[in-house]
């Protein structure tokens, strides 16, 4: 709920709905709406706005009594959909006309899952990229073909709009946002408070198949897991990793892409580029001393590969996610 804070406080508006996907919803409050004393008086103020009028049925059989109506679009630094009653259910014109006020003012705009048809309806997504949960890829991209519809990532953004693939995406788009207005280190308390990994590139595949593997393979690679975080200062090749778990290199490339979604490289590429944000935000380490620990080998490699993955500078990321004071 809204309240008397100085307005410095970024305010979290979420959309409800006769309707609404409960689980969406819950991802909304919990990331942004619950208080986090030991955060801070920076933490986001939190609000609920109602798409109809009085009582807002939920899937499960639970009542929502909003905070407001679309007045809270108004004042809102980022809003998010949680979702839509149907990917075929037509959207309100009021919500799209106050969708693209919210938007045209600066307003930072997220949606999760079915949420990516509320901005489509809007107009808001033409021209740019966005995703949705697989199921819905096909029916978006048909009925909105003016939208770039990226297919099994997570999430994806573009300017101040931002859409996520199925629920759980939803999850990993809301702590990006946090990690951007925060920084690395409250993402990852508030990712514990979850007890979830505190970061999934948006890039990673929606889909991964995780079948059962052997026991032996599966201890294998969970130390092979562990040896890497403990040594990603090192340089590592697919047939030295194959031959550190004694499988061949197609078979460890395989099995390593089933339980990731992504190649050895990929993975060495992002937590290595993990370390090196919270080594910036962190210390007063050189570039070129956290180049060398963190596996980059030389300032200009780790610059190449951050701004690549980031779109910043390491000073860059250093100047605007460094806690205040140190």
């Amino acid at each position: 709920m809204t309240d008397s804070a100085p307005s410095s406080r970024p305010l979290v508006v979420t959309l409800a709905y006769d309707g609404l996907c409960t689980f969406e919803f819950g991802i909304a409050v919990e990331i942004f709406g619950l208080p986090r004393p030991e955060l801070g008086d920076s933490w986001y103020r939190f609000a609920v706005a109602s798409v109809d009028p009085g009582e807002l049925r939920a899937t499960g059989g639970i009542r929502v009594v909003a905070d407001g109506g679309f007045e809270l679009l108004e004042q809102a630094d980022t809003l998010l959909i949680p979702g839509w009653r149907g990917v075929q259910t037509p959207v309100p014109e009021a919500l799209c006309e106050a969708l693209r006020a919210a938007s045209a003012r600066g307003c930072r705009i997220l949606s999760i899952c079915s949420g990516v048809f509320v901005l489509a309806a809007a107009g808001l997504l033409n021209g740019k990229k966005a995703t949705t949960h697989w199921r819905y890829t096909d029916e978006l991209r048909q009925r909105f073909p003016a939208i770039e519809v990226v297919e099994d990532v997570l999430y994806v953004g573009e300017d101040r709009l931002q859409t996520s693939a199925g629920s759980a995406a939803g999850i990993d788009l809301c702590l990006h946002v946090v990690r951007s207005d925060f920084g690395l280190d409250i993402a990852n308390s508030v990712a514990r408070r979850l007890v979830i990994q505190p970061h999934r590139d948006g890039s990673q595949t929606q889909q991964i198949s995780r079948p059962v593997a052997r026991s032996r393979e599966s201890q294998r690679l969970g130390q092979l897991f562990d040896w890497l975080h403990a040594h990603l200062h090192a340089a590592h090749t697919l047939e030295s990793l194959s031959q550190r778990v004694g499988m061949s290199p197609r078979t460890l490339l395989r099995r390593f892409q089933e339980a990731t979604g992504m190649t050895p490289a990929r993975w060495l590429l992002l937590e290595r580029l993990k370390v090196a944000q919270h080594a910036l935000t962190s210390t007063r380490l050189k570039i070129e001393d956290i180049a060398a620990q963190t596996g980059f080998g030389s300032a200009s490699s780790l610059r190449h590969h951050f701004f690549q993955q980031t779109g910043m500078s390491p000073q860059h990321w250093r100047k605007t996610f460094t806690p205040h004071g140190e």
